[in-house]
């Protein structure tokens, strides 16, 4: 048999099917083929099942931040010394071929960013994935800053600053050779790294078909494992940017200049995704640690309280991590506010596009009643940390 095309079948079976869940007390059976799965199963289920499963959201999308892109590099490392044997991918603005017979030398997160280093197979060996552990670890309990520290139990490289990727592009003249050549990845809004495995469909997309996501790039390694990169931006860069100061998971995030940064009269929202000062923090980080420290979205740095201060840094250390020990235990995200209609306590949030002039303006949540608006002349700031 024939079928006709889905958008025909949704209109034509669609209101049949809902209209079943509507009104039928037991399950009723309804065609099905794999491209509409996702419709049809509706109808294989009860009436009460299927309104819950209208009511229910879409998973919430857990964009990559500075804790998912210290799993990522967690995923790499295992093949840090291993050679390239063969090289795939979707890229359309890195010769991805210029990667095969590379060898892997490091793996390095700062902030937002992943660093892989390559070098010719033939050249000098790097070290192994648990020497290059053990070196920052020394080298970091030599040079930490002797105030303003916050470890970070199971991460294995201190962090840095993330910025948007700025760098000037690699030409394919300018392939790695030699020590010293790294790949930067930028994961933007939906990126992901997988290890020994690929994406699925989860869903039918918007054409209802169920085609798996194409990645990036692939590396494919001598041992018979490889690493797939999805939805991610590339280019080649001389060595990572790096200043584990700012870098909120980072041993060595200072912070007394964390202080300072959130002292600015910029609204405290604008402050906190400023990659220069909190790197590796994001929007989801920025809106469940507001309504944690029960700080208004706008309320300029400036008209805070040092205590107020310091509870909201407690905060984003504390979520930042704990955050990250949910996804190396495979468990997922439960926001407070994030993407939410009510609080907690039942109160009704609000919802707002906020931003600095000429920069990003990202979606931002709140409760106006937990999160009151604090105005000039509310009460006078402690002062600054010194």
């Amino acid at each position: 048999m024939v079928l006709p095309h889905l958008p025909l079948i949704h209109s034509l079976l669609l209101p049949d099917v809902l209209a079943e869940r509507r009104n039928a007390s037991q399950l009723v059976p309804c065609p099905c083929s794999q491209w509409s799965k996702q419709w049809f199963q509706l109808a294989f289920k009860s009436k009460a099942e299927c309104d819950k499963d209208l009511l229910t959201p879409l998973q919430l999308l857990e964009m990559p931040e500075g804790p998912s892109v210290r799993k990522f590099q967690l995923l790499t490392s295992p093949f840090v010394g291993q050679v390239v044997a063969k090289v795939g991918g979707s890229s359309r603005k890195l010769s991805v071929n210029d990667l095969n017979a590379l060898r892997l030398q490091d793996s390095q997160v700062h902030g937002k960013n992943l660093y892989l280093a390559f070098v010719a197979a033939e050249g000098p060996f790097g070290p192994t994935a648990g020497e290059t552990v053990l070196q920052r670890e020394a080298a970091c309990g030599a040079h930490c800053p002797a105030q303003g520290q916050q470890g970070q139990v199971g991460a294995p490289h201190p962090n840095s600053q993330d910025e948007e990727l700025q760098e000037p592009r690699h030409s394919r003249s300018e392939a790695p050779e030699g020590r010293g050549n790294w790949l930067r990845f930028h994961f933007g809004m939906f990126g992901s790294v997988r290890a020994n495995e690929f994406s699925r469909a989860n869903r039918a997309n918007k054409r209802g078909d169920w085609k798996d996501p194409v990645p990036r790039l692939v590396l494919h390694f001598e041992s018979g494992g490889f690493l797939v990169f999805y939805n991610c931006r590339m280019l080649w860069c001389s060595s990572p940017r790096a200043d584990p100061a700012s870098d909120i998971l980072s041993v060595e995030f200072h912070r007394g200049r964390a202080l300072r940064a959130l002292c600015a009269p910029n609204p405290i929202c604008y402050t906190l995704l400023d990659q220069r000062c909190f790197s590796g923090l994001g929007n989801i980080i920025k809106n469940e640690i507001l309504y944690l420290a029960r700080i208004h979205p706008l309320t300029p740095g400036s008209l805070l309280a040092l205590s107020d201060l310091e509870r909201l840094l407690d905060c984003a250390v504390q979520f930042s991590s704990e955050w990250l020990h949910s996804k190396l235990r495979g468990q997922g995200l439960h926001p407070q506010v994030y993407q939410k209609e009510q609080c907690p306590l039942g109160h009704p949030l609000r919802k707002g596009t906020f931003g600095p002039s000429g920069g990003f303006k990202r979606v931002t949540w709140w409760c106006p009643q937990c999160q009151p608006a604090v105005l000039p002349g509310d009460g006078d700031p402690s002062p600054g940390p010194e």
